[in-house]
C-alpha cells in the first residue's frame, strides 16, 4: 500500500505544480508618451519560449512611467511623471478579461516628478517616491480600488555632493517582506530614508535612515526573498550596494560593494536604473545605460548574501531603463528606452547568465514592466 502512494505522489505531484503554473502572463508596460507612445500598453508572454505578443494600448495617459499591479490584480496604479507640481498618481480597474484599463480616480502625489510606485502587500496603500520634488508619500486605497483623501507626505531636506544635483530626488520606494517598513531611496542626498508604514491608515512616520557611501546616488532597492538581505545601486558611482536587513529593528547595515561594470572599463558617462533580485534569491541584476549598455549579472553567496560578478550581458540591450523577471524565474523582460523596444530573455538557473529569445515587440519609450498572471 505504502508503494502504490508513493507511486501515485511521484506522478500526481508534478501535474500538480503544472496546474499552479500559468502558462502565459499579461505584461503590463509603462512609457514616456510621445510621438510613438500614448500610455500604459499591455502584451503576452508565453511562458513556453518567451514570446511576446498581442502588443495594444491597455489605458490612455501622460507619461506613466512606472506602474504597480493591486494584490488582488483588480487595479493598477501608475504615476504620471510630467505635469510639474500637479503630477500625481492614478488609480485603474483592469478588466479580467481584456486587461485593458479604465480609469478611477487620481491623487495628488505631494511633489513633482513622481517616478516609482508600489502598493503595499495589504493592498490599503499606494506609496510614491517624487524626484523632482524630493520626497515621498503614502495615500490610502479604497475598497474599489480608488484613491482616497489622507495619508502621509514628507519632504527630504539636505544638500547634494553630486555633480548637478542641488538637493534631494526621491527615486524609489519600497516595502519590506512583513509589510512594517518602507525604504525611499533618495538619490540627491545619498540615502535611503526609512519610514514605519500603517498600511490600514495608508499613513507613514519616520523611522531612520541608511547612508551610502558619498556620491553613489542610490536609486533603485530590492530585498532578497529571505527578507534579511537588501540592495541597492548606485546610479552615479556604477555600484550594487549589500545589506543586511533586521527586520525586527527596521535597520540596514552595508556589507560590502561591488562595480556593475567590468575591470578596466571608465565610468564616465555611466549609470545604472534598475536592481531585481531572482525569485530564487540566487541572482541579483543591474541595469547599465548610456556608454556601457548592458545588464549586469551576480550571484549571491546563500549563506552571506554577499555578491560574486557572473558577467554582462549586452545583446539587444539599449538604454535599459527598467527590466523585470516574471514570477516563475524563467525570463527577463528588458525595456529599452531609447530602443523603443521591450526584449526578453531566458534566464540559465544555474549560472543566472542571460540568452535572447529573439522576441521583442516595439513601442515608444518603454520605462517600465509588470506581470500579472492570466491562467492557463
Amino acid at each position: 500500500m505504502r508503494t502504490l502512494l508513493l507511486l501515485l505522489a511521484f506522478f500526481l505531484l508534478p501535474a500538480i505544480s503544472s496546474a499552479q503554473t500559468p502558462a502565459k502572463f499579461r505584461v503590463y508596460l509603462g512609457t514616456y508618451t510621445g510621438k510613438m507612445s500614448k500610455g500604459i500598453y499591455q502584451c503576452d508572454l508565453d511562458l513556453k519560449d518567451g514570446k511576446l505578443s498581442n502588443l495594444e494600448l491597455a489605458g490612455e495617459m501622460n507619461s506613466p512611467s512606472f506602474v504597480a499591479i493591486h494584490p488582488n490584480q483588480k487595479f493598477l496604479y501608475a504615476v504620471g511623471e510630467a505635469g510639474g507640481k500637479k503630477a500625481g498618481v492614478v488609480a485603474f480597474a483592469i478588466d479580467a478579461k481584456t486587461g485593458s484599463l479604465t480609469r478611477l480616480n487620481d491623487a495628488p502625489s505631494g511633489g513633482a516628478g513622481p517616478c516609482h510606485l508600489v502598493v503595499d502587500a495589504s493592498g490599503k496603500t499606494v506609496l510614491a517616491a517624487n524626484y523632482g520634488g524630493g520626497s515621498c508619500v503614502s495615500i490610502p486605497i479604497a475598497a474599489d480600488g480608488k484613491l482616497l483623501d489622507g495619508g502621509s507626505f514628507f519632504q527630504h531636506k539636505g544638500k547634494s555632493i553630486l555633480p548637478n544635483q542641488k538637493g534631494p530626488h526621491g527615486h524609489s520606494i519600497n516595502v519590506d517582506k512583513g509589510n512594517k517598513f518602507a525604504f525611499c531611496a533618495d538619490l540627491g542626498l545619498d540615502k535611503i530614508l526609512i519610514y514605519k508604514l500603517d498600511a490600514d491608515k495608508g499613513t507613514m512616520t519616520p523611522h531612520g535612515e541608511f547612508d551610502t557611501p558619498a556620491g553613489s546616488g542610490p536609486r533603485h532597492f530590492a530585498f532578497h526573498p529571505n527578507g534579511k538581505w537588501a540592495y541597492t545601486n548606485g546610479e552615479m558611482s556604477m555600484t550594487l550596494i549589500a545589506m543586511d536587513y533586521d527586520a525586527a529593528k527596521g535597520a540596514l547595515t552595508k556589507k560590502q560593494i561591488i562595480s556593475t561594470i567590468p575591470a578596466g572599463e571608465k565610468k564616465k558617462q555611466f549609470s545604472t536604473a534598475e536592481v531585481v533580485v531572482h525569485p530564487s534569491g540566487k541572482f541579483v541584476y543591474v541595469s547599465n545605460r548610456d556608454a556601457y549598455n548592458s545588464i549586469a549579472i551576480f550571484s549571491i553567496n546563500q549563506k552571506t548574501g554577499e555578491l560574486a560578478a557572473v558577467g554582462h550581458e549586452t545583446r539587444g540591450v539599449k538604454t535599459p531603463r527598467n527590466f523585470a523577471i516574471e514570477p516563475t524565474g524563467q525570463y527577463m523582460l528588458v525595456a529599452n528606452q531609447s530602443g523603443n523596444n521591450v526584449i526578453s530573455f531566458r534566464i540559465n538557473q544555474s549560472t543566472g547568465e542571460l540568452t535572447p529569445t529573439g522576441s521583442r515587440v516595439e513601442v515608444g519609450a518603454p520605462v517600465c514592466v509588470r506581470f500579472m498572471s492570466i491562467g492557463k
